[in-house]
């Protein structure tokens, strides 16, 4: 963790916000990484409430009249299995309404009654044998960051050491003085068991009596009771290494998500009527104008609004070389301006801000398990205790059945057990998954949890929205043909009026094409928009319908003349509509749409993938297939958006598919589809309701996620192989009495960290797209 980093955002870190009931009915915003303190989420100047001070992951499962939600840090958990030690031991305390521990950022974040049951919660979590970090101690830990590397090495193996250092002083005394020897090294365990004792008991009392640290304090009291004292020992010291592995090892895994906090900057300096003032970061506010130099991080989103500048956005997308944005584009927080001195527009609110949706959506991540990991989450819930009563059995079934020799069983016994330990079990998946969703973040690819990540690795069909996903979605006004009846300025000026104020891509270029050309835009009545059709509306008394031609109906007069116009442009690749009045034709007007530069790559590197792709469009056949044979894919046209989730719906009966898109029209489909996939650039509700997202809109990401994706669930399995290889080989060894105590703890230790460094791979991992 950057404690640099984490120092300047302590009163994030550690908030309290009492959640008033009045606001049981505010709509709920996506929650973010970062908290923003707030006394209420009501405004009392106003009738309604700020949604956005409801920024918690607990917030929005319902709350309490007058509940107050808490966030700490937690030190000390190394493993998922210690998460779930610090929610259970918090979980059911009086006056605790929910717990949730996000392993991820090693955040808890606790609701409870009344203030004064936070002490409680603080109290629980000590007595579990972890810590929780203030604002104080953040500054603390600053400081001791600041010391030489030596000394905060020293002080964080100090257990380590000084059982090295007694056992080394009885090792070199073993030959002259053998008792005083054993003795020592009986000490020396005895003292060093003493921390992983008491937390073994602490641990029992709040809910986790089949701990490691319990299975490991009854194996070295046992290796001591035969008189094993130099094994009991080593054990000792080989489990305290294998601890020391394993938090270095998570520290690791998570060292892609936190990097991310990194990327933010302290400070910005915001410019009000010419006058420059450097305010911390978290007091920007959408609207505000911040000037940025060239080598500087932007502190949030924002559009540019002074000059076109170039932009390295590598650390968010990977991309090598500087992105060139013009003025009103918008640009991400964390990226570094290459050229010159601009100013923003700052669009994103407080703790909402690109980096902030990526660290909240890996943290969500955790509540959204693959099945292989919710699966091995339950095995190792009844596993320890079973294999506890399998020791037993095996330590008094020979003695008792056979007269076999107490002491040899019992030893046998307890290396059986010390095998027995699940960790590296249990963390072989949630080490993969973290990695996994930390390099697609970094690639420019959210994916919200570990059972879309293994959704994702499964596909087999891939389809498409058109525009906006295919294509820039920015369609552009080409041809504007009159008939007869009307001139080119008047065709202009009605459809312009019918399509004001709609958020249809095409509506909004007409719009700003007639307005480009200073034409005064007349007001029109009742208006209505005819869903997958097109949009009607009144001027005066007259009555005009702008229909896509597919849609018109029978009674409509459509010419040869006319057939043929609209046959060119739709082969073209334009999408064309036509001005209707009662049933004459008054004109047609076309636009045309660019395709995404990577959108051919991208299909072909999912064919590479052995994955099909199909294109879903309200257009007609003709422009359908202008767009969808030169990128290589099938396609399916006049589509409205029932017609989209019964295709998808049919897809999905013989194949595993995924829906990209980015309208509201979309939702539905994304929705229907095995898993959905939304461009970073479209709707709220596309992005709310897919369970991936491509932040940068960059199709050449969705092959990436699918790679990183199967190269996770790979990783898994090999996790899963090695974790039970090793345990069933060593299990066999020492019931023959092959190996003993000491390796059956290098066993675990070591599968513990094998596993965590073989998904430590994965935010390294280099897709082929890359290559």
């Amino acid at each position: 963790m950057c404690m640099k980093h984490e120092a300047c955002r302590s009163q994030k870190i550690s908030t309290v916000r009492p959640i008033q009931s009045s606001c049981a009915a505010a709509k709920p915003l996506v929650a973010t990484a970062t908290e923003v303190a707030s006394d209420s989420c009501c405004n009392h100047q106003s009738d309604g409430c700020l949604s956005e001070d409801i920024d918690d992951p607990l917030v929005n499962e319902g709350h309490k009249e007058q509940s107050i939600v808490k966030t700490w840090k937690v030190a000390g958990m190394d493993c998922p299995s210690c998460a779930r030690k610090v929610e259970k031991a918090t979980g059911s305390l009086p006056g605790v309404s929910s717990t949730k521990v996000l392993f991820a950022t090693e955040k808890l974040v606790v609701r409870v009654d009344e203030l004064r049951y936070l002490s409680d919660v603080e109290s629980a979590v000590k007595s579990a044998g972890f810590r929780l970090i203030s604002a104080a101690d953040q500054s603390a830990n600053l400081k001791q960051s600041s010391q030489p590397r030596w000394i905060n090495f020293l002080k964080e193996n100090f257990h380590i050491s000084a059982i090295t250092l007694g056992m080394t002083l009885a090792a070199l005394m073993q030959t002259n003085q053998p008792v005083l020897s054993e003795r020592i090294f009986a000490l020396t365990c005895l003292l060093g068991l003493m921390p992983i004792t008491s937390k073994a008991w602490r641990l029992a009392r709040s809910g986790t009596p089949f701990s490691i640290e319990t299975l490991m304090s009854v194996a070295a009291l046992g290796a001591l009771y035969l008189g094993e004292t130099v094994e009991a020992a080593m054990v000792l010291l080989l489990f305290l290494i294998g601890e020391r592995l394993e938090v270095f090892a998570a520290s690791k895994a998570r060292s892609g998500v936190t990097a991310l906090m990194s990327l933010v900057p302290e400070q910005a300096t915001v410019v009000v009527e010419d006058k420059r003032s450097v305010v911390s970061a978290s007091q920007l506010n959408p609207g505000d104008i911040i000037e940025v130099a060239p080598g500087d991080r932007l502190p949030a989103d924002g559009v540019l609004v002074s000059s076109s500048a170039s932009f390295d956005e590598s650390a968010l997308t990977g991309e090598s070389l500087p992105v060139e944005r013009e003025v009103g584009d918008k640009v991400m927080a964390g990226a570094v301006l290459a050229d010159k001195v601009v100013t923003l527009r700052v669009t994103s609110k407080q703790g909402e801000n690109a980096i902030d949706r990526i660290l909240h959506l890996i943290e969500e991540a955790e509540s959204r398990k693959a099945p292989i990991e919710r699966f091995l989450d339950r095995f190792s819930r009844w596993y320890t205790p079973l294999m506890m009563l399998v020791s037993l059995l095996v330590i008094v079934t020979p003695p008792l059945l056979f007269e076999q020799s107490w002491d040899t069983w019992i030893y046998r016994g307890l290396a059986l057990l010390l095998i027995a330990c699940p960790c590296a079990l249990v963390i072989s998946t949630p080490a993969a998954i973290t990695s996994g969703l930390a390099a697609a973040a970094k690639r420019g690819a959210l994916i919200k949890g570990g059972a879309a990540l293994e959704q994702l690795g499964n596909i087999e069909a891939v389809a498409f929205d058109k525009t906006g996903t295919l294509t820039l979605g920015r369609p552009a006004v080409t041809n504007v043909i009159t008939f007869d009846k009307i001139s080119e300025l008047e065709l202009l000026e009605v459809s312009a009026a019918i399509e004001m104020g709609s958020n249809h891509p095409l509506a909004r270029s007409l719009v700003q094409y007639v307005e480009d050309k200073d034409i005064t835009i007349p007001q029109a009545d009742d208006k209505r928009a005819l869903v997958g059709a097109g949009v009607e509306g009144r001027i005066g008394d007259r009555h005009f319908s702008l229909m896509s031609p597919s849609k018109l109906d029978v009674d409509v007069d459509v010419g040869v003349e006319i057939e043929q116009q609209i046959a060119q442009l739709e082969s073209a690749g334009k999408t064309a509509v036509v001005l209707i009045e009662g049933q004459s034709i008054l004109g047609l007007i076309a636009w045309q749409d660019e395709v995404r530069r990577e959108a051919a790559e991208a299909i072909k590197a999912l064919s590479r993938l052995g994955i099909h792709s199909v294109m879903l469009t309200g257009d007609n056949e003709r422009s359908a297939k202008a767009i969808a044979e030169p990128l290589g894919m099938d396609y399916q046209a006049s589509l409205l958006p029932a017609g989209k989730v019964a295709y998808v719906d049919e897809l999905s009966e013989s194949q595993r598919v995924a829906m990209v898109g980015d309208g509201i029209n979309d939702a539905p489909a994304m929705k229907a589809a095995n898993i959905g996939i939304a461009m970073g650039g479209g709707t709220d509700v596309a992005l709310e309701t897919a369970d991936a997202a491509l932040t940068h809109n960059r199709l050449l990401e969705l092959p990436t996620m699918v790679e990183l994706s199967r190269a996770t669930l790979n990783n898994i399995k090999q996790n899963v192989t090695l974790a039970l290889g090793l345990k069933g080989v060593f299990l066999v060894t020492s019931l023959f009495g092959i190996t003993g105590l000491w390796v059956a703890v290098l066993a675990d230790s070591g599968a513990t960290a094998l596993v965590t460094l073989n998904a430590l791979r994965l935010l390294h991992y280099k897709t082929r797209t890359q290559d």
